[in-house]
């Protein structure tokens, strides 16, 4: 209460007009009363002037003035008043309390001239022989109009200062009674007023700081009251509001949190307002730290800070494509910038769409040069037939065994053809499975076993030795066998293919480090390092010449490569040009359960 402003503020406007209207009236009246005492100092020593002229007037001559020199101290001890004869040239005659002879000339003293010049003479001056302040009066001294002398009366003024000082302390006790009675009562009333404006103070501080929850007393009936409720509603209202707007706010970060596109929202200096994880990790920046930046020293991608400032400058949506170099392939962003508008349709700022798309294109490039490496693939083999058959048709008298040749090559091609025809709808339904096949809990050595033993017999029509290892306990894997098997046949039918006549092969499953693995090593031709990272990719080929001998489609690696994938396993290659090739296929264990 004692450090509240408003209560001094409101205690000074309570005491400011009693300070002003206190020195005012006690300004007056000591004036008044100094007026008052002085005309009545001037009364009593115009009387005593009077006095002392009668007295005077028949003994100014020379032989008796030593009768009026006593004559004047013992009238002066009497009236209390200091009297003083004065001759015509200035020359004192008498005084009631000096010695006429040591006294100064006073023709010269204001109230001696003022005297002589208008029959009256009143003056008051600060007396250095006395050391106080004096008020002096003389009347002209005239015998038959003639000038004889004066007579004067003086009074030191000491006494009335003390009475005017005395009434001056008594109308300062009394202002400061008064002063004291206006500071409890203007303490009282503005303690009245700032208890109220106090807690309304504390209610409004903690709204700004989102503390909507307190409530204000609202008893009274004045207009502190008046705004209390209004403070009260106000409150409600806001907590209503802010609790929509948190609400509402949460579901756009989620919305912003979960989207895949890339969302920035910057204001009118293009500083950014919002950032999410996704446009974080397309322009290489941190969401968090990203706020109240300038979207140039956020990201080092200027096409995004260009796009932005086009879409302030014009006011209009703003298309534009970027392309992003990384370590591994171009990144391929669609950018779709809009203007920001506020409530009253002013442009606030701008907010730009991020949509990666460079899976859309990795896949349309990838479907280009599927269709076309298929269309060659299919185009080979149909051409062969069609040559083979048009010469058979237009020969009628070809010979039996050219013939059969020819025959032969039209089913080798058919062969090819159908092969190929299967892979491609064993590689489309791997790709086209909506999250895989089923897996169930399977041994794999049953697929592995039987792979092994239907290649076996082509491996002895080659003359190369393949060698199976088993383990003795199951292993047991979340698969499809039918999946599993195709991938060990594709491994195996591999190796059997590029290994020449007289090589080996070892066909191995077994379980390594947690996983299970299916390894297949050969001693054939092998595989160039710059060719090892492609093998898996459809139609590729080491050596197209020898795979179409053989009757390759090229894409046996690429099938094992998506079996894999889809039973969260990898399949590695490590070979060396003219030593040979080793394929490992890795799966995840099945835990096994039993109590």
């Amino acid at each position: 209460m004692i450090r509240s402003r408003f209560s001094w503020k409101l205690a000074a406007g309570l005491l400011l007009p009693i300070l002003l209207s206190t020195a005012i009236v006690g300004g007056i009246a000591i004036r008044t009363i100094e007026q008052d005492f002085m005309e009545e100092v001037r009364r009593s020593l115009a009387a005593q002037a009077a006095l002392l002229r009668n007295v005077a007037a028949d003994r100014l001559d020379q032989p008796r003035r030593p009768v009026l020199k006593q004559e004047v101290r013992s009238l002066g001890e009497e009236v209390g008043t200091r009297l003083t004869i004065i001759d015509a040239q200035g020359l004192v005659l008498a005084d009631s309390q000096e010695d006429p002879s040591e006294m100064d000339n006073h023709g010269s003293r204001p109230e001696i001239l003022s005297a002589r010049s208008h029959g009256s003479g009143i003056a008051t001056r600060y007396s250095r022989r006395l050391g106080v302040t004096v008020t002096y009066l003389a009347l002209p001294i005239e015998d038959n109009g003639r000038l004889q002398g004066y007579a004067r009366a003086s009074l030191p003024l000491s006494g009335i200062n003390r009475r005017l000082n005395h009434l001056g302390s008594i109308v300062a006790l009394g202002a400061a009674l008064a002063i004291l009675a206006a500071v409890g009562l203007s303490l009282g009333l503005a303690r009245n007023f700032v208890r109220p404006v106090h807690a309304m103070t504390a209610a409004a501080e903690g709204m700004a700081h989102g503390d909507y929850n307190r409530r204000l007393p609202a008893t009274r009936a004045d207009e502190l009251g008046d705004l209390a409720r209004a403070l009260n509603r106000t409150a409600e209202n806001s907590q209503n509001r802010m609790e929509t707007i948190i609400t509402d706010r949460n579901k756009l970060l989620s919305l912003l949190k979960g989207m895949v596109e890339g969302v920035v929202a910057v204001d009118r200096e293009e500083r950014v307002l919002q950032m999410n994880s996704a446009a974080g990790t397309i322009l290489g920046a941190s969401p968090e730290d990203s706020v109240s930046k300038p979207i140039w020293e956020v990201t080092r991608v200027r096409q995004v800070c260009d796009t932005l400032s086009r879409t302030l400058r014009s006011k209009r949506d703003v298309r534009d494509e970027l392309r992003l170099a990384t370590r591994s392939q171009d990144q391929v962003v669609e950018m779709m910038a809009s203007p920001l508008l506020d409530g009253e349709g002013e442009l606030a700022g701008a907010v730009v769409v991020l949509h990666d798309v460079s899976n859309l294109h990795r896949l349309q490039t990838v479907r280009r040069d599927f269709v076309a490496n298929a269309s060659h693939e299919l185009k080979t083999p149909i051409a062969a037939i069609r040559a083979l058959v048009e010469t058979l048709i237009e020969d009628r008298s070809m010979p039996s065994a050219d013939r059969e040749r020819f025959l032969d090559k039209i089913w080798n091609q058919s062969m090819r053809l159908s092969s190929l025809v299967s892979d491609l709808l064993t590689l489309s339904r791997l790709e086209s499975s909506p999250g895989g096949p089923e897996l169930l809990p399977i041994d794999l050595r049953q697929p592995f076993r039987a792979a092994v033993q239907a290649l076996s017999s082509t491996g002895e029509e080659r003359g190369i030795a393949v060698h199976a290892e088993l383990p003795p306990d199951p292993v047991r894997v979340l698969g499809d066998a039918e999946a599993l098997g195709q991938l060990t046949t594709n491994l195996l039918d591999n190796a059997l293919k590029y290994t020449g006549r007289g090589g080996q092969v070892w066909a191995r499953l077994k379980t390594e480090n947690g996983r299970a693995l299916i390894e297949v090593q050969d001693t054939g031709m092998g595989i160039a390092p710059q060719d090892q990272a492609r093998v898996f990719e459809r139609f590729y080929r080491v050596d197209k010449a020898r795979s179409r001998e053989l009757g390759g489609t090229g894409l046996g690696l690429s099938i094992v490569k998506h079996v894999a994938a889809n039973h969260h396993g990898d399949v590695l290659v490590e070979s060396t040009p003219g030593i040979g090739s080793k394929f490992r296929a890795t799966f995840p264990v099945q835990k096994d359960t039993t109590p």
